[in-house]
């Protein structure tokens, strides 16, 4: 089976560049499940309900959140309507929608978990402790884990930790593709960060002229995405569905 994830989409040119792309990228490395890092794909941050209807469109199969997941007005209720659209597992008990979702993929099963690192985040559940738990809950070895978060020593960590008990742990956030990609212990994926979809000449998306302002005198600014040509920022796993077991990832830029 060949699993495709796409970092961060960023705002409406992330968008507009998997509806030109996609299709041609999943031809190209015959792709058989899509996941898709959502949280900043609505205008202003966030997912709307225009934004996940436009990724699942273009063929997301699970679109996964992150610290933004609940940016935009009534997200709650979108996140509890569709099962293919995943914020962290790890938020408190009470929150809106589910951080797992297991998809039928016949004769097999696989299983899209998304969870987020609380090293400089907001101060959420242990993402460890969620991963044992959600391990040993799972009815499939095929699981793919989107780790959320801004340490990269939290995101190592994890990697390592769940090295043979996961198809892959697959860093999303920072918005910076990584190149660190390996097979943890013969049997996990992994990558540090798989990047951004969205306009590549940018600071994480935004407008460089507001963002080099706002670092540089630290007085407020309105955010607003840069004009840029976009890129698509990307990894396929290759994996033995029987077995769980990745055999190989491979980083994918697309300009």
């Amino acid at each position: 089976m060949r699993i495709l994830f796409i970092g961060d989409v960023v705002g409406n040119s992330g968008i507009e560049i998997l509806e030109n792309r996609l299709y041609k990228l999943k031809r190209e490395y015959k792709v058989d499940f899509t996941i898709v890092n959502g949280e900043n794909s609505a205008v202003g941050n966030g997912i709307s309900r225009a934004s996940y209807e436009r990724l699942v469109r273009l063929g997301a199969d699970v679109v996964t959140g992150g610290n933004h997941s609940f940016r935009q007005r009534g997200s709650e209720e979108l996140f509890e309507e569709f099962e293919t659209l995943l914020r962290p597992a790890n938020y408190p008990e009470g929150v809106a929608g589910r951080g797992v979702y297991t998809a039928d993929i016949f004769p097999h099963k696989l299983a899209v978990v998304n969870l987020m690192g609380t090293v400089d985040m907001e101060p959420i559940e242990n993402p460890f402790f969620f991963a044992d738990k959600i391990i040993s809950e799972l009815d499939t070895p095929n699981i793919i884990i989107d780790f959320h978060a801004e340490a990269t020593s939290e995101k190592k960590a994890l990697g390592h930790y769940l090295t043979g008990r996961v198809t892959a742990v697959l860093g999303t956030h920072t918005h910076v593709q990584t190149a660190d990609e390996t097979i943890l212990g013969g049997h996990t994926a992994y990558i540090t960060d798989v990047g951004m979809c969205g306009p590549e000449l940018s600071v994480l998306g935004v407008d460089i002229d507001i963002a080099v302002r706002k670092l540089k005198y630290h007085t407020p600014v309105t955010f607003k995405p840069s004009e840029s040509a976009p890129f698509i920022n990307a990894v396929i796993i290759d994996i033995n569905e029987n077995l769980g077991k990745a055999n190989k990832i491979e980083r994918v830029i697309m300009r």
